[in-house]
């Protein structure tokens, strides 16, 4: 069944695939989607900004870098039995990974990481599958993440390594590449992925899923995101992503990356049922639930209970994969 996961495709491959005509190109994703996934299953995850605000870096999308006056306070970092009441909120309204998001440029061995490992642990023990997104990480960071109960550590491209000078000039393409293989080696899964709508050209979008697509192993997870325009950044004034060129970036990872969790990210609160679902048959197989994505609002866990019901969903359970490794290895 492996024969479709492949990481050596060319920009010329990926560029064919993309502008496939709509119809034909969902259909091929959903039939590689079916193979490869439980169609019916969908991962549920919930993100909270633990540290909110101050961030030194410039992403131009970002409403909690410093420099902007986005009306976004600078709040401290929470307190670990503050996010673990969050986090058995989430699980009883049905989420399985739980992910802490700081506004940090970078990672800095000092008390505060100390209290996130105290709550990746905290986490960890109510059994979700705990994730975070903290920024620029070291190796020893992301081994000192993988021995608390990290299951998966997320830090997006966001664009094409052409375009992204164009978004963020505090950090490189190469640096956040540095981060990513940290974290790998650590043993945690990446979630990785992009967003569209940030002034970018087709062929950005192509060339950002070209580069997760020919890593040497492919991200377990890749978000693909919506811009959500915020007053006082610098792409207030961007217009709204098309439903079609969401539908058409999901469709395109999926058949890149068969086996990926495939998430449907931000820019859901101006989706309909009807386009989430289209979504979701073009390959998407993950949400963000709960009613913020660090600062920007999101569907409720209500709006999701009721979609998923209307169309025939289930959350996927937590560890999934280490627990069908398990019961493998007892049934040989």
């Amino acid at each position: 069944m492996q024969q479709d996961i492949r990481t050596n495709w060319t920009i010329e491959e990926i560029k064919e695939i993309y502008n496939a005509p709509l119809l034909e190109l969902i259909f091929r994703a959903a039939s590689l989607h079916r193979k490869y996934n439980d169609t019916a299953e969908v991962q549920v995850c919930t993100l909270l900004s633990i540290k909110t605000g101050g961030c030194s870096e410039d992403c131009a999308y970002c409403p909690q870098a410093a420099r902007y006056d986005t009306g976004i306070g600078v709040q401290a970092l929470m307190k670990k039995e503050e996010v673990l009441s969050y986090a058995q909120k989430a699980k009883d309204a049905g989420s399985t990974r739980f992910c802490m998001g700081a506004a940090w440029r970078e990672v800095r061995d000092n008390k505060d990481f100390d209290r996130v490992l105290d709550m990746v642990k905290g986490v960890n023990e109510l059994g979700m599958e705990v994730c975070c997104t903290l920024g620029m990480l070291t190796e020893e960071q992301a081994r000192k993440l993988a021995d608390a109960g990290l299951h998966a550590y997320n830090h997006n491209l966001d664009t094409s390594s052409e375009h992204y000078s164009e978004i963020i000039t505090t950090r490189t393409y190469e640096d956040r590449l540095k981060t990513l293989d940290n974290v790998r080696k650590a043993g945690v899964t990446v979630c990785c992925g992009g967003i569209i709508g940030l002034g970018e050209t087709h062929e950005d979008r192509i060339k950002m899923l070209h580069t997760l697509s020919t890593m040497q192993k492919h991200p377990d997870s890749v978000p693909i995101n919506a811009l959500v325009p915020i007053k006082g950044t610098p792409l207030e004034h961007n217009r709204k992503v098309d439903i079609w060129d969401m539908v058409r970036m999901i469709a395109t990872a999926r058949i890149l990356m068969p086996a990926t969790m495939v998430r449907l990210s931000a820019g859901r609160t101006d989706m309909s049922v009807a386009e989430q679902a289209l979504c979701f048959m073009a390959g998407a197989n993950s949400i963000f639930a709960g009613d913020k994505l660090l600062t920007t609002p999101n569907p409720s866990f209500d709006e999701d209970n009721a979609m998923f019901e209307l169309l025939g969903l289930k959350p996927r359970v937590a560890f999934k994969e280490e627990k069908q490794y398990l019961h493998e290895m007892i049934e040989a």
